[in-house]
């Protein structure tokens, strides 16, 4: 059912309370920091002081840059790809951090990291590399913060607005990427000097402290702090994010403490795991672990990071006189496209979205590549049918596979390899990413716009990939997810006519759910209200005898 459906609406409304949205808003600040990262570099490649200092002396460039200065391809794939090579290491560490800090902390602590490479890079003066390791650094954090983001969303608010908070992260991703570019329009009219580079760096800062101030104000997750035997604070975190800090007794909380209870006692029932039980063949483990890594990957290999760690270059290389201004255009696509791209996702479920995203994209990028390689590029219509097609790719991409993917990897791992199994997962978006951001300089050398058919290729694989591998997971709790990859006779392709056992349809266990929680926190109540006058030595007979009826 839709999300304006009048039913699915009610839900959602029921739900959405204010802490519901402060919790999406603030973690996805995590993602503004990564689209910041990505899109500030492409302007300054082509800045001149940024020329001066960093790249090698060419005279033959001079006419391109305004400067007789250029990066070579190792120097530039280096500048660029180490954030990803950051990424996939603060992916890998983010589990066992978040497993013992606490997933708010481990969050907070990442904002630190990034300060830190931050400053590196502002204070490089003639060192290339020392921007090269401040990004590293800043991808450490990035990359851890790609996996809790997803990982503190999904294990904090409701199952029926929990797709559209998770994929909120891609939307503040692109939000930063739009961000950068305005900021690098802005210092580009000074780009003579290090203010240039130096003041979209230092305009860095404020977004970390942002998501660290927020984060010290949010709760640790629910089911993290029982996961911990810290009820207690359990129960608190989850009066706090439905907004009913005065209630004793609420028939959503209750549903929602009960289930987690009773997923948590179960997985304790295993023994401790360490890393490698996300490659646990069981329970489909191994399954869910490489489908994460196989989405994250392809995510990749759709392109997009092609125009945006490059689009730059690549729209001066055509004769545009303001490359900073088509930098702005897809950057203002990628962040319109991804407010449809939340309504795709609870509309029509997690696969269709990928499926004909995939599909989209391939087509344009066949346009791309085709007419950027038989034609003139210099021709101003050649370059509008260039800029035509990348905004139309950049609309599939940010309303399917840049949400989508999110989506999915903070919904289909069980809690206890969740962190784990996330980690390896995004780690496949960063090692993939370096990949495509140090190569891309020499392949495009070498065959140009025709760099665009392999992406095509990829994207078709990738819908391949989710039409016989990825289960449909909407208006499932999470433990429901768990229970539908663990059923042996679903197929993914029918996975969206799965319910849970005992119901007739998803919407049904969803209102059992409530129905049962209603009752649950009645009969509390009722027990809570008999033991009070009991300890004050006058029982209401009457209340009493109700009360042991219901029971």
């Amino acid at each position: 059912m839709g999300l304006f459906h009048s039913e699915r609406f009610s839900d959602i409304k029921a739900v959405a309370s204010g802490p519901v949205i402060t919790i999406g808003l603030t973690a996805s600040m995590g993602g503004f920091l990564f689209g910041a990262d990505t899109g500030q570099i492409s302007g300054f490649l082509i800045m001149r002081d940024f020329l001066r200092r960093f790249a090698q002396y060419k005279p033959e460039e001079e006419e391109k840059n305004g400067v007789p200065y250029g990066f070579n391809n190792v120097r530039e794939g280096l500048i660029v790809g180490l954030l990803s090579i950051g990424c996939l290491i603060g992916a890998l560490v983010a589990a066992p951090i978040s497993n013992r800090l606490g997933r708010r902390m481990a969050m907070i602590v990442l904002c630190g990291v990034f300060l830190i490479g931050n400053t590196v890079q502002v204070a490089s003066f003639h060192a290339w590399y020392q921007v090269m390791i401040g990004r590293f650094i800043c991808g450490l954090s990035v990359g851890g913060l790609s996996v809790l983001v997803p990982v503190y969303v999904s294990e904090t608010v409701p199952k029926q607005i929990r797709g559209a908070l998770v994929a909120t992260y891609q939307l503040f991703v692109t939000m930063g990427i739009l961000t950068s570019y305005y900021v690098n329009l802005g210092t580009s009219h000074v780009d003579d000097t290090p203010w240039s580079w130096r003041g979209a760096l230092i305009v860095g800062y404020l977004w970390a402290l942002v998501l660290m101030g927020g984060m010290f104000v949010l709760p640790e997750t629910p089911r993290y702090l029982l996961s911990q035997g810290r009820k207690e604070d359990c129960i608190k975190a989850l009066k706090w994010i439905a907004g009913k800090k005065n209630k004793n007794n609420n028939a959503m909380i209750e549903s929602q403490y009960q289930e987690m209870s009773s997923a948590i006692h179960e997985e304790k029932s295993f023994a401790k795991k360490s890393f490698f039980s996300s490659f646990d063949p069981k329970d489909k483990i191994l399954y869910r672990t490489l489908l994460g890594f196989g989405l994250q990957m392809f995510q990749q290999l759709t392109g997009a990071n092609y125009f945006f760690y490059y689009g730059t270059t690549i729209f001066q290389s055509v004769g545009l006189t303001n490359p900073y201004v088509t930098q702005i255009i897809l950057g203002g696509v990628n962040v319109v496209s991804t407010f449809p791209g939340l309504w795709f996702i609870e509309r029509y479920g997690r696969r269709k979205p990928l499926i004909f995203g995939g599909l989209w994209q391939c087509a344009w990028l066949i346009v791309f590549a085709a007419v950027g390689s038989e034609a003139d590029p210099n021709s101003s219509t050649v370059g509008s049918i260039l800029i035509l097609s990348a905004c139309m790719f950049i609309f599939g991409f940010a309303s399917t596979w840049g949400p989508g993917v999110w989506v999915a990897i903070g919904e289909i791992f069980p809690l206890r390899v969740r962190s784990h199994s996330a980690s390896f997962a995004t780690a496949g978006n960063w090692s993939w990413n370096f990949l495509l951001a140090f190569f891309t300089p020499y392949i495009t050398s070498s065959i140009g716009y025709r760099y665009g058919y392999v992406f095509a290729g990829c994207n078709l694989i990738g819908v391949l990939m989710v039409f016989f591998f990825y289960y449909e997971s909407s208006n499932l709790t999470l433990e429901q997810v768990d229970e539908m990859y663990c059923d042996r006779s679903t197929k993914p392709w029918k996975s969206s006519s799965w319910v849970p056992r005992g119901y007739a349809s998803r919407r049904e266990a969803a209102e059992s759910e409530k129905e049962r929680a209603v009752v649950d926190a009645g009969l509390r109540e009722d027990a809570t209200h008999i033991e009070n006058r009991d300890r004050n030595g006058s029982i209401d007979t009457h209340t009493t005898k109700e009360s042991v009826n219901a029971i």
